[in-house]
């Protein structure tokens, strides 16, 4: 033997997954792309029904899939209870099957959790949020076992980035930021 002394150490998941749906996935993107500890962000579709969707047949509504957002972090740079303070205050969770002027379930407003952990954290959240009686209605965000997520189509990946004029334009048509800061105030995307 050559006298080296090998130990084990404890191992720890490098990364983590979360998995949002907030309306329209491009305007879900910007504000987890730009928090400290997010590796990356994909736009997608999860919890349908329909294997590898388009976005023509999710924007039908006829697979069951919500726009979504699948987030890569790194837990020890950031937790998972910050990026679901991020997502609440980046939708509308009072109403049902919409966002802004978005309609249908693939629009819906969900969290998709990894784990019993994250189901946990989620629950905890909603539930503060709704105690809080800070929204004028109750909270209808789902939150449901994370199933397959199917990255959308290269165009939608980082749309903001890509098309600055034209989201800054979809944002504002749409009545997003106006909504957010009547929910939310100064917090409104943080």
């Amino acid at each position: 033997m050559s006298g080296l002394l090998l130990c084990s150490l404890p191992t720890f998941a490098a990364t983590e997954k979360a998995t949002f749906a907030g309306g329209c996935f491009w305007c879900m993107e910007a504000p987890f792309d730009s928090l400290e500890g997010v590796i990356s962000v994909t736009s997608g579709y999860t919890g349908g029904t329909t294997k590898n969707p388009t976005y023509e047949q999710v924007s039908a509504g006829t697979t069951g899939h919500a726009e979504a957002v699948q987030v890569v972090y790194d837990p020890r740079r950031i937790s998972y209870d910050r990026l679901l303070h991020v997502f609440w205050r980046n939708i509308d969770p009072t109403v049902k099957d919409r966002q802004f002027c978005d309609h249908g379930s693939q629009y819906r407003s969900g969290i998709f959790y990894h784990g019993e952990e994250q189901r946990r954290a989620a629950v905890r959240s909603k539930e503060l949020l709704e105690k809080s009686r800070r929204l004028p209605g109750p909270v209808v965000t789902e939150i449901t076992a994370a199933g397959p997520f199917y990255a959308a189509e290269e165009y939608h990946q980082h749309y903001y980035k890509k098309n600055p004029l034209r989201y800054a334009y979809y944002r504002t048509s749409c009545g997003r930021d106006r909504r957010l800061k009547e929910l939310w105030g100064s917090e409104a995307g943080h």
